[in-house]
């Protein structure tokens, strides 16, 4: 009972988004093919596919009707399609309901030569053993929440670093705390028993809220278990839920191949912001300096991730951080090492102050000056208002660096 009315509050508070806000155009481009659409849970997904093929064939597999006719009988999409002309669009939203549709979808494009827009908040049945991915025919596109490049003049910060970037919140900051709830109890949570795998629920919201609380910091796995009473075993396969669920991601230690020790244990930074103090369940209580840094950083890795991937630069991102605890936040490879070439990167520091202290370029200019890799550019971000440029640091503002960041200065 208390799901469904959980899930009632989101659709009420995605349908008055729909029609309170005007529309936001999003940075993704529409691919001329075939494509699989992946992105977390109430991100503009759908939104965005109605506006981008207005006239397509829209078929939502949330329809249970639906969703059981065609898990019964795959064939009889054809016959929902009609007559309709080669290059054709085909919209099936939530994919990962119905696996075995992707055969059908296979054929009726080799034969009909339709285009598909398959979009789903979940790999995880996807990837399984014996499920067509159409064998390279559609390519991958990814969709996030807001970026600052889509909000304009809408943006701001020190409400998105409390609450995060979700469309719904968006559209109605005053209630984010219920909106966030919501989300975390009903979107999460049913999302996850409906992967079948975390059969005891129980455990894994204690591995949920732990992991909330680590956002942005690095991962050891056998503490978490530890933290969770649950075995280190089930940390992975939990990690590998949210993962798959979309709703967060490993950043990689980088290895530029130095000669000090490196530390390996990876960052996790949830998509949100407020999806993660969500998780954490802080949504009543005010933030601390601690929990806004790291929702700095991850606005700032929420930003470095959609313009990789919607400027198709696709560039490895990961932070640097030494035994001695000495580290940068991000570190993007521009260029891979080859031959006699050293590899080129650009080096990101963020940090949540007023006023910038010297001491935080260190670690970045130690690594331009270990000569084992080209350090091509070195940002400071920090939430004061003035820009400067020391030996070659660019220190900015937040708002300074996310326009170089969107207009193709940093990378």
């Amino acid at each position: 009972m208390f799901n469904v009315k959980m899930h009632c509050i989101i659709t009420i508070y995605l349908y008055y988004y729909r029609m309170k806000q005007p529309h936001i155009r999003r940075l993704l481009s529409l691919p001329s093919r075939s494509f699989f659409l992946f992105g977390p849970r109430g991100v503009g997904k759908s939104t965005w596919l109605r506006h981008a093929l207005h006239d397509a064939l829209y078929l939502d597999l949330l329809d249970s009707a639906l969703h059981i006719e065609l898990s019964r009988e795959p064939r009889q999409l054809e016959a929902m399609a009609g007559p309709l002309p080669e290059d054709a669009w085909i919209v099936l939203d939530e994919i990962q309901k119905v696996p075995i549709l992707l055969d059908e979808v296979h054929r009726l494009m080799e034969t009909k030569r339709w285009r598909f827009a398959l979009c789903g908040s979940s790999a995880r049945k996807l990837k399984q053993k014996g499920v067509n991915l159409l064998a390279g025919r559609a390519i991958t596109r990814h969709l996030e929440t807001f970026s600052w490049a889509e909000l304009g003049d809408l943006f701001d910060l020190k409400c998105h670093l409390q609450w995060g970037l979700l469309p719904a919140v968006q559209s109605d900051p005053d209630n984010a705390p219920d909106i966030l709830q919501a989300y975390a109890h009903t979107y999460i949570q049913e999302e996850v028993r409906q992967e079948g795998i975390v059969r005891n629920v129980p455990p894994f919201l204690r591995f949920l809220q732990i992991a909330g609380m680590l956002n942005g910091q690095v991962i050891n796995k056998q503490n978490i278990a530890r933290e969770a009473s649950v075995p280190r075993s089930s940390v992975d396969i939990y990690f590998s839920v949210l993962e798959d669920t979309l709703l967060g991601q490993f950043l990689p230690a980088y290895r530029p191949n130095v000669k000090v020790r490196e530390q390996a244990h990876p960052k996790f930074y949830w998509f949100d912001c407020g999806v993660a103090r969500a998780a954490a369940g802080l949504l009543r209580d005010p933030p601390d300096g601690l929990w806004k840094g790291s929702s700095l950083e991850t606005l700032i890795y929420h930003e470095l991730r959609v313009h990789n991937h919607t400027q198709n630069k696709h560039r490895p991102i990961g932070f640097y951080r030494t035994a001695s605890g000495t580290e940068i936040d991000f570190v993007i490879e521009t260029r891979k090492r080859s031959g006699h070439s050293p590899a080129r990167v650009v080096c990101i520091e963020v940090k949540l102050s007023d006023k910038w202290k010297r001491v935080w370029e260190r670690p970045m200019l130690s690594l331009h000056d270990s000569k084992q890799l080209i350090v091509e550019k070195m940002y400071g971000i920090y939430t004061g208002q003035r820009n400067y440029d020391y030996d070659g640091v660019r220190v900015l503002p937040v708002q300074t660096f996310l326009e170089q960041l969107h207009s193709g200065k940093v990378f």
